[in-house]
């Protein structure tokens, strides 16, 4: 599968922003998708998942109650709604898909920027 975010730019403090992440291919409902991110000279840490159905998602708690992981099947996209964005959320995005069955994330899109202003 292969994947391409894209949504980011710049915003306020306590502005919005929603990141989308479209993928190839005809079984994208089989894979479990992910957001990560990757501040400037930190490693990438875990933002969101959430499983083949959409049935379940987790959140790291930096985030939680400020973003929301969701996808449509039908349109092979997974989306990252981002409200109440604060500085330490400037980072470059990444989605991810797992391989099926499992939380392996073995696929990587291009990272789309975020940047937030003070």
């Amino acid at each position: 599968v292969q994947l391409q975010a894209f949504g980011g730019g710049l915003v306020q403090t306590g502005g919005s922003l929603r990141l989308s992440c479209a993928a190839s291919g005809r079984t994208f409902s089989s894979y479990a998708m992910g957001w990560f991110r990757q501040a400037p000279g930190k490693e990438r840490d875990f933002v969101a998942s959430i499983t083949w159905s959409g049935d379940s998602t987790h959140y790291a708690d930096s985030v939680k109650g400020r973003f929301t992981i969701s996808r449509d099947n039908a349109k092979n996209t997974v989306y990252l709604q981002m409200n109440s964005l604060k500085p330490e959320d400037t980072a470059v995005y990444y989605c991810a898909a797992t391989v099926p069955g499992t939380w392996n994330y073995a696929y990587w899109g291009r990272g789309t920027l975020v940047t937030v202003s003070s």
